[in-house]
């Protein structure tokens, strides 16, 4: 059951979104919408995902780590169809140039690849063979990050305070990395 509404619940910015485009229709710009809503959808279920383990003691996802890790994913390759499809109109040589261009699309990339290899090594067998490189999940999180401000025009009071959070869940995260070193 816990599985099931966890499931329903990592949907929902995905309704919302179909909701908004297709129903509502009130979208002015719907590349970018998508490209918004995507691509900060992946960045909280990714960052969530590091947080799990520090959250254990109160709730405890462990079990679901994988599932919600896979919905992030899901909002990245959304993010990135939404690039290709309709901003690139499926235009290989329009994209290599875009990455060339700009910075912040090749820093996207590399993320995304990164979370390729992680969403094709998370089954059981696989993650027992691959599982020191899903720690390459913190260098997508900072290429993730660095992605997002390099893609602002101009950051907002909201977008400071979402890099703030992004910067207090490392800190705690490297901490807890710190931490668990030692005692060993």
């Amino acid at each position: 059951m816990k599985r099931v509404i966890l499931f329903l619940t990592l949907l929902i910015p995905f309704f919302y979104l179909l909701v908004e485009l297709f129903i509502l229709q009130s979208v002015t710009d719907p590349i970018k919408y998508i490209y918004t809503i995507t691509g900060s959808t992946a960045t909280v279920i990714l960052f969530f995902t590091i947080t799990i383990s520090m959250i254990r003691k109160y709730i405890n996802l462990i079990p679901y780590r994988r599932m919600i890790g896979l919905y992030g994913f899901f909002y990245a390759f959304l993010h990135l169809l939404n690039f290709y499809i309709l901003d690139a109109e499926l235009d290989f040589s329009f994209v290599i140039k875009e990455s060339l261009d700009k910075p912040f699309i090749y820093l996207g990339m590399i993320a995304f690849f990164i979370l390729l290899f992680m969403a094709l090594t998370s089954t059981k067998k696989l993650f027992a063979k691959y599982n020191k490189y899903h720690k390459f999940v913190y260098l997508a999180l900072i290429l993730i990050t660095i992605h997002f401000i390099m893609a602002q025009k101009s950051l907002s009071i909201l977008q400071f305070i979402y890099i703030g959070i992004i910067l207090l869940i490392s800190y705690c995260k490297l901490l807890q990395q710190i931490i668990n070193k030692n005692k060993i």
